[in-house]
């Protein structure tokens, strides 16, 4: 599972194959806790700190077009490209 992106300590990952998952979505990782969240920043599944979904929800806004691409990369299996993280 490659990470995407780093940021204020959150990391982001995208899987390559999510199996029965319809929803395009990434991992997001941060102080012991693990969410999955959509590219709107919708978390579903999961628990982040509030401030850290909340990092997370403003990255995903600002990479909205780059988080589809990368989906669409995995779903045919091919090498994701890193996100600029928040800065």
């Amino acid at each position: 599972m490659p990470r995407i992106s780093f940021f204020y300590g959150i990391g982001v990952w995208m899987y390559w194959n999510e199996g029965a998952h319809a929803r395009p979505h990434f991992h997001a990782r941060y102080s012991g806790q693990a969410a999955s969240v959509d590219f709107d920043g919708a978390l579903i599944a999961g628990a982040l700190a509030p401030r850290a979904l909340g990092l997370v929800a403003e990255w995903a806004a600002l990479h909205r077009v780059e988080l589809s691409a990368n989906w669409e990369r995995a779903r045919r299996e091919e090498a994701l490209e890193a996100i600029e993280p928040l800065p």
